[in-house]
This record gives structure tokens, sequence and C-alpha cells, in this order.
């Protein structure tokens, strides 16, 4: 039989469990916390000092479906993954453009209620993430490096993206194409949308496959 002071000791050491544990989920979400502010902050405090530099953005048009390349002026931080978040920041913020030629920017509702605007302050991309990958050489048993790009697209991002097979293509190209016109070491991209794998980016475009930087050209109407 379990003596009394038995169940006691039983119970205070059952309460000290429960109280490391909530202690320690507590703590792991401060952490996390700290983390998210660190990101969101990064390209600001990283560019703040860094001269301006010629970026080539992949802009879709979608009346012909096709891409051109635009020329613009940022300040880029030597991080790459910082640096990849700021050339697709800006990118997909041409895209809310009032004179876009790949509008969008609303929000939509649920049934009966009239869709909303996408707020200024919303952030299109959640996160970058860069990994080696090795690529194979074209023409001898050599192999080389390559990097896969992990983007998170916003779930606010996603849920102003018009659907249709066409601008959701057309936006993943735009992606492709700027990645690889800038940072030419990228070979793959993978897709999350809020940190997580989705099947498609707004109903159409296919997120579950990785995607290579050199599937796309540019100054022509795609398929």
């Amino acid at each position: 039989m379990i003596s009394r002071a038995q169940r006691i000791l039983f119970a205070i050491m059952l309460l000290a469990v429960v109280a490391m544990a909530a202690i320690l989920i507590r703590l792991r979400e401060r952490a996390q916390d700290r983390l998210r502010a660190i990101q969101e902050s990064a390209p600001l405090i990283e560019t703040s000092d860094t001269p301006a530099q010629t970026i080539t953005l992949v802009i879709p048009n979608d009346l012909d479906g096709s891409l051109q390349e635009a020329q613009r002026h940022v300040s880029l931080p030597p991080n790459d993954s910082t640096k990849v978040r700021v050339l697709l920041e800006t990118l997909l913020e041409a895209f809310h453009d009032p004179h876009s030629t790949h509008p969008m920017g609303a929000v939509t509702g649920t049934a009966g209620e009239p869709n909303t605007l996408r707020p200024e302050t919303a952030a299109d991309i959640d996160d970058v993430f860069l990994m080696p990958v090795p690529q194979s050489a074209a023409h001898s048993g050599a192999s080389k490096q390559g990097t896969l790009a992990v983007v998170d697209f916003s779930a606010g991002f996603a849920a102003s993206h018009p659907s249709g097979i066409e601008p959701e293509t057309l936006t993943l190209l735009a992606v492709l194409g700027t990645l690889r016109a800038n940072m030419p070491n990228i070979t793959e991209v993978r897709f999350l949308i809020d940190g997580h794998p989705a099947a498609t980016l707004a109903g159409h475009a296919d997120l579950t496959r990785t995607y290579l930087t050199n599937e796309i050209s540019t100054g022509t109407s795609q398929p």
C-alpha cells in the first residue's frame, strides 16, 4: 500500500513536472518571438548603410502572358538569405502598384462580404531559407554545388493573389526569373505558405514540386 508520505511526494513531483513544462513552453515562445523580431528587422538594419545596387526584376504582363525585365536601385544586405528576401519583397511590392501589369492586392472576403484592401504594412514574404544541393554537370560526371531557396509566402499574400492558372504561374515564373537574374547560384526553389507546404498558390499553380530557375525565359509569352 502506498503511504500518505509517498502520495504527497508523488503529487509534489507531478506538480513540479507540470510547472517545468509550462516554463519551457513559455521560454520557447519567447525565443520564437525574439527570433521573429530579429528576422523582421534584419533587412532594415543590414541595408541602412549599404549603397544602392542595380537589380533586375522580372515583371509579368497579364495581357499577353509575357515576362519583361525591369531595373531597380535597391540597397542589398551582404547575407544571402536576407538579400533574397529583399529582392523578392521588391518584386512583389511592384505587383501592388496601381499601374502594375500584374496587379493584385484585394483580399477575398467570405461569402456575402465585400473584399478588403491589402494593408500597406502587410508582408508578402514571411521568410527565406537557403540550403546547398548537389547539381549534376551537364556534360561530365563531375558535380557542382547549387542552392535551394525555400520561399515562404505570407498567408495574406496568398489570400490576395488572383486565382487562375495563368496569373499564379506568372507570379512563380517572376520569382524564378528574378532569382536567376540576381542570384545565379540559386538553382532550385520550393514554395511554402505561412510556414507550411501548400498544394497551390491560389487554387491552381502547383506548389508541391521543386522549381528550377532555368525554366524561364524573358521577353516572350509563356505557355
